[in-house]
C-alpha cells in the first residue's frame, strides 16, 4: 500500500522541481544529434551527455535542499545510500529510446522513506506529459491540464493490452523469461512494445492493462510504484513480493489484483 509521510506535499513539489530541472537538461539535446557513450565493457549500455547532465544537476538540487538524504542514481551511483529519506534518480529511463529520436523515454524520480517509495514521477519532456503518484493518489498532467488518472481495472488476460520494451530472449529477458511472457501475451488482446516507462503511464491511465519486465535496477522501477498504485495498479516481482527482492529485477504493473493474479499464474507456470 502507498505510504503517507509527514511534509509530503512538500516532497511533492520538489520531486517536480527536479523533473522541471531534468526537462532542461534534456530536452535540448533531443533529437540533436549528441554523442553517444558506451559505458559497458560487455554489451552496448548506451549513455549520452544528456543523462549524466541531467542526474548531476538533480544531485546537486537535492544536496542543496535536503543535505541529510541519500541519493542513488543510473549515472553516478549511491550517496548516503542508508538514509531514511533517499532520492531515486534515472535521468533519462529509455536511452536507447532517446538516441533514435523516439518519444517513450521519460524522467523518472522517487523518493523512498526506509527504503518504501512514497513519491513517483514519470516525465516525458517532449510531449509534455507528467505523472505524479503521491499520497495514494496519481495526477496526470499535459501542459497546465491536471487531473486525477485510474487504471482501467480490466480483469481478465483475454481483454488485456499488455508490454513489455524487449520481448526478445536476447533482450532483457533469459530464454525461460521470454517463454514465461509469450505464455503470458498469447492469452491476452494484443502487445505492445518499446515502450519504457512510458509504458507504465499509460497504464496508469487505463491505455495499458499489463507491463511485464526483467533487467530492471532499483533506478528503473522505484518511481512506477506510487504512480501505478496511485492509480489503484497492483506491481509486485513475478512471485507476487515487493518489487527488489528478486535479483533478475523482474517486474510486473497490472490494472487490477484480478488481472495480476491470472498474469503470475501463466508466468509461474513456465
Amino acid at each position: 500500500m502507498p505510504v503517507k509521510a509527514p511534509d509530503s506535499r512538500d516532497f511533492t513539489r520538489f520531486a517536480e522541481r527536479l523533473a522541471d530541472a531534468a526537462r532542461g537538461e534534456t530536452l535540448p539535446r533531443f533529437r540533436a544529434g549528441g554523442e553517444i557513450f558506451n559505458k559497458s565493457p560487455d554489451e552496448f549500455d548506451p549513455v549520452t551527455e544528456a543523462d549524466r547532465k541531467a542526474e548531476q544537476r538533480l544531485r546537486d538540487m537535492i544536496r542543496a535542499a535536503y543535505p541529510e538524504h541519500g541519493i542513488i542514481g543510473e549515472e553516478f551511483g549511491s550517496e548516503k545510500g542508508g538514509a531514511e529519506w533517499r532520492w531515486v534518480l534515472d535521468p533519462i529511463d529509455g536511452t536507447r529510446a532517446f538516441v533514435c529520436g523516439i518519444a517513450s523515454w521519460a524522467t523518472l524520480v522517487a523518493l523512498e522513506k526506509n527504503t518504501l517509495p512514497i513519491v513517483g514521477i514519470i516525465d516525458q519532456p517532449f510531449t509534455d506529459e507528467r505523472w505524479i503518484g503521491a499520497e495514494g493518489e496519481t495526477f496526470y498532467q499535459r501542459g497546465e491540464t491536471r487531473a486525477r488518472c485510474r487504471a482501467s481495472g480490466v480483469k481478465r488476460l483475454a481483454e488485456a493490452r499488455i508490454s513489455t520494451t524487449d520481448p526478445r530472449s536476447a533482450g532483457y529477458f533469459t530464454p525461460g523469461e521470454a517463454e514465461a511472457f509469450a505464455a503470458v501475451a498469447e492469452a491476452a488482446r494484443f502487445v505492445r512494445f518499446s515502450l519504457d516507462a512510458y509504458a507504465y503511464g499509460l497504464l496508469a491511465l487505463g491505455e495499458i492493462d499489463l507491463v511485464i519486465e526483467a533487467s530492471l535496477k532499483h533506478h528503473d522501477f522505484a518511481a512506477l510504484i506510487p504512480v501505478v498504485e496511485g492509480a489503484g495498479g497492483v506491481v509486485t516481482d513475478w512471485r507476487g513480493a515487493p518489487p527488489g527482492e528478486d535479483a533478475r529485477g523482474r517486474i510486473i504493473a497490472a490494472a487490477s489484483p484480478e488481472l495480476h493474479a491470472a498474469a503470475l499464474e501463466r508466468l509461474r507456470a513456465v
